[in-house]
């Protein structure tokens, strides 16, 4: 199950940063996290400054 990020995303970019796999994109209102390359590490959640990054469903 890929992580994913909420509306409270203020696009600082920590996230995006951090990806091992490079999942993490800037998206046009926020950053996103592609399902396809995610591996479910929780490193972007785990410095996410606002806590916009959680496990998805």
């Amino acid at each position: 199950m890929a992580y994913k990020i909420d509306s409270e995303c203020i696009k600082c970019g920590a996230c995006a940063s951090v990806c091992p796999v490079e999942a993490v994109f800037d998206g046009d209102t926020q950053y996103v996290i592609d399902p396809g390359l995610c591996i479910d590490c929780g490193t972007c959640a785990a410095v996410c400054p606002v806590g916009a990054i959680s496990p998805g469903d």
